[in-house]
């Protein structure tokens, strides 16, 4: 099962590499040129940037990868924090010795590539792309109104604690409805249950695990040092306030902001319900043509 109207991809598109702590993470490779890695969000797989992976092959040398739990990834039972995901990262781009990367992060993803730069620095990328993310998911006490939306914050701590307990026992039922609340009504019905299904590969409790790790995170200090340009995209029905995306892009000196409205497929999975729109608005940032 794949999403509507996308190609079965060619087997030999998916390839691996050992992290530097033994573990096997699969890839998926397409194109050629400067290399564009696609890092999905929490609980979502390589699969998932199918759309982007076939637009952006035509130009590019694309890697979507599967990170560590997620996917057809290896399952260990250690590593289920941020940091550990960026350093796969980092183990991937050195493995491949890759420079002038450009970095796309869905959702939790952009939090890896925060992460990522704040161990490693910008050395070896050329641009960020980033796509629906709170900067600060659980809101801090004594945050204004304004100040929680900025960050996007949409949780207390009491709130984080007792959604990552719950998902840890959780058989499916909670994880489809959490997720289904992340797409539009009028997204597919089939579509969503490939979603699901992808989801389910990333077995619950090391979810849990690795969401109680992301939440529990502010990534304001990293994103205003960012000196590379940026993209950030947001959506005007998502579960993170537009205004955090707006705010992100305002925090770093010269990025970019785009926020898809409700009729647009303005969802956290924008790219999903409406890749047209956003495969036109990659391939103009990564041109360095005017983005509309």
């Amino acid at each position: 099962m794949s999403p509507t109207n996308v190609p079965e991809r060619p087997s030999e598109m998916s390839r691996t590499f050992l992290t530097g702590d033994g573990v096997e993470l699969h890839y998926i490779a397409a194109g050629a040129g400067r290399p564009v890695i696609l890092i999905p969000g929490w609980s979502q797989t390589a699969e998932e940037w199918t759309f982007q992976i076939e637009s952006l092959s035509t130009a590019y040398r694309v890697i979507a990868i599967d990170m560590r739990g997620h996917g057809r990834s290896g399952k260990p039972d250690h590593g289920y924090r941020v940091a550990r995901l960026a350093a796969d990262l980092h183990d991937l781009i050195r493995a491949q010795d890759l420079t002038d990367v450009t970095l796309i992060g869905h959702s939790m993803g952009s939090s890896v590539i925060w992460s990522y730069l704040e161990q490693f620095g910008e050395s070896n990328i050329d641009r960020m792309v980033f796509v629906d993310q709170a900067s600060a998911i659980v809101s801090e006490p004594g945050w204004s109104e304004a100040e929680r939306l900025d960050a996007g914050a949409i949780l207390s701590a009491q709130e984080a604690a007792d959604l990552v307990a719950q998902l840890a026992q959780d058989d499916g039922p909670l994880s489809r409805s959490f997720v289904t609340a992340m797409f539009s009504g009028t997204y597919p019905a089939n579509d969503l249950d490939w979603v699901h299904a992808q989801n389910a590969l990333f077995p619950r409790p090391y979810a849990a695990r690795l969401l109680y790790d992301h939440a529990f995170k502010n990534w304001r200090d990293v994103i205003a040092r960012i000196g590379r340009p940026c993209l950030c995209v947001g959506a005007r029905r998502s579960i993170v306030p537009w205004q955090a995306m707006e705010a992100t892009g305002r925090a770093i000196a010269g990025a970019q902001t785009v926020i898809f409205e409700i009729d647009e497929g303005g969802s956290h999975f924008m790219f999903l319900e409406n890749p047209l729109k956003f495969n036109a608005l990659l391939h103009a940032f990564l041109e360095d043509r005017p983005i509309a």
